[in-house]
């Protein structure tokens, strides 16, 4: 079996993900393929955190939220990633996988604070870390947390899960000539305005020389490739 390339990684995991085909909520055959993907990369002995998102949850009250102080709504979408990383470590136990949930909200009667250094044990021990709640503020996307903790725990490269197999030259599904990049560069992807990650989150692993690879979590075994440093999905980098 080949070596993986990568000893540490950041795994952006969307709440979306965990749909699967409904409107919204946990599929829970989705999840289960999603914790498998994970468990390959987990047994190759790499090291793994994951920032999850909360669409999915959050989808399901949104019309609740129509009108609502920007500020409220984000707290409210990082108590549904709480959920999502909950659910999300419960079936990585079920799976063999041990796992620990870190929320950036103090809800210590749920689950533990985020403490960096813990953080960084608990990976050193083998064990999956799963950072919920985002960056703790109102403003901050997942997406930006998840530039923000793979900076902080040392990760060598931060892997963002979407829907697609990569970043295409336009939108796939709206232009059938669109063609997916291979690598690009930060510079490059911010000239051609792609929507990588949002620009927060882009500047600050631009700045700490933190690259990226977006692959599809729908397709079986990208994940691993991607750790085993195959030409899957697309790298952006510095």
């Amino acid at each position: 079996m080949s070596a993986p390339k990568f000893r540490r990684i950041l795994l952006k995991l969307s709440g979306e993900a965990l749909m699967g085909d409904d409107a919204y909520g946990i599929n829970t055959r989705m999840l289960g393929g999603i914790v498998a993907e994970i468990k390959a990369v987990a047994d190759l002995g790499v090291e793994i955190g994951v920032v999850i998102g909360g669409g999915n949850i959050f989808r399901g009250i949104a019309g609740t939220a129509t009108g609502m102080d920007r500020a409220t709504a984000d707290y409210m979408g990082m108590l549904a990633t709480v959920m999502n990383g909950m659910a999300l470590s419960d079936a990585m136990r079920q799976a063999g996988l041990n796992a620990r949930v870190q929320s950036a909200l103090h809800i210590e009667q749920v689950i533990e604070p985020y403490i960096r250094g813990k953080a960084i044990r608990y990976l050193e021990e083998g064990r999956v870390v799963i950072f919920a709640a985002g960056t703790g503020n109102p403003f901050f996307t997942t997406d930006t947390a998840a530039a923000l903790r793979g900076s902080e725990i040392g990760a060598e490269i931060v892997l963002k899960a979407t829907k697609v197999d990569g970043i295409y030259s336009a939108d796939p599904k709206l232009d059938a000539t669109a063609t997916r990049f291979n690598r690009i560069s930060f510079d490059e992807a911010i000239r051609l305005n792609l929507a990588v990650m949002d620009a927060t989150a882009f500047a600050l692993c631009r700045d700490q020389r933190l690259p990226i690879n977006v692959f599809s979590i729908f397709k079986p075994g990208a994940l691993k490739r991607v750790v085993l440093g195959e030409d899957e999905g697309t790298l952006v980098h510095v």
